[in-house]
């Protein structure tokens, strides 16, 4: 893979960079990028310790980059205007978020010129349990676009109109429903960082969205894994992050090829 630099004055492919993702994407052309995948920061003062949720400290990586939620709106128009501004006409970006700041994602999207195709939920299992509330056990996935009538959409892209589940109902129908049950991935004994995606609703993305040689945008990289599947579904991809150790640990899974990394000793 090329070296990676600040200096760099072209971004390139199949690469990865310790950078801030406006700085990055600054440095792209319009309409370069054929899809977005994106989990940004969530404001809600989220404490990423390597010892949260009982996991182990040598395992975790620590340094998870959180915003003000009084700044997450101005946060989310800056990064949001430069991913519209390089995304193509036959593009999509699909974002991530938490129930908390859904109300500024919106916002921004439309302000900059986003239109939404579909809101999606991720239903996981082991929501984190509350004393006071019901338990939050699924995200928001903001399916967005540049332009509803050139962006691709491939439909029988997993599914044909014959594949039938046991129950006899279509698995193509089911398939393409809005809420999305998805098993998050642990990642016992291994290294990793807070938080991830799991690579199921990655492939799912990409496989609908895009198309073989499409390059693929994650502003966010955290553990690098949507370059990681998407460099397995022969998708090229770029990816943005500022925090060092998700930088490191993501460079080291591309360059080593290794889905998960066994933690330090």
């Amino acid at each position: 893979m090329p070296t990676n630099t600040h200096a760099a004055e072209t971004i390139l492919v199949n690469n990865v960079y310790h950078m801030d993702c406006i700085e990055g994407m600054k440095r792209l052309a319009p309409g370069a990028i054929d899809l977005i995948i994106t989990d940004p920061p969530f404001a809600i003062d989220f404490k990423a310790q390597r010892a949260n949720y009982n996991r182990s400290r040598r395992r975790v990586l620590g340094g998870y980059n959180d915003v003000r939620a009084a700044e997450y709106l101005d946060f989310t128009r800056a990064w949001m205007s430069q991913a519209w501004r390089v995304l193509a006409e036959s593009g999509s970006c699909f974002v991530f978020s938490g129930w908390n700041n859904l109300k500024d994602m919106l916002i921004a999207a439309d302000e900059v010129g986003f239109t939404t195709v579909n809101h999606i939920i991720w239903k996981y299992q082991f929501g984190v349990v509350c004393k006071r509330r019901f338990v939050t056990s699924h995200y928001h996935c903001l399916f967005l676009c540049k332009n509803d009538k050139k962006r691709k959409f491939f439909r029988n892209a997993r599914y044909g109109s014959d594949d039938r589940a046991p129950n006899g109902g279509s698995l193509r129908y089911q398939d393409l429903e809005d809420v999305w049950h998805i098993q998050r991935e642990y990642w016992h004994g291994d290294k990793k960082t807070p938080t991830k995606l799991p690579a199921e609703i990655i492939a799912k993305i990409l496989l609908y969205t895009s198309e073989a040689n499409d390059i693929v945008l994650d502003p966010f990289l955290g553990s690098g894994q949507v370059a990681v599947v998407s460099r397995e579904h022969k998708r090229r991809y770029i990816g943005f992050e500022i925090v060092g150790d998700y930088y490191a640990f993501a460079r080291e899974r591309l360059d080593t090829g290794a889905y998960r990394l066994p933690a330090d000793p």
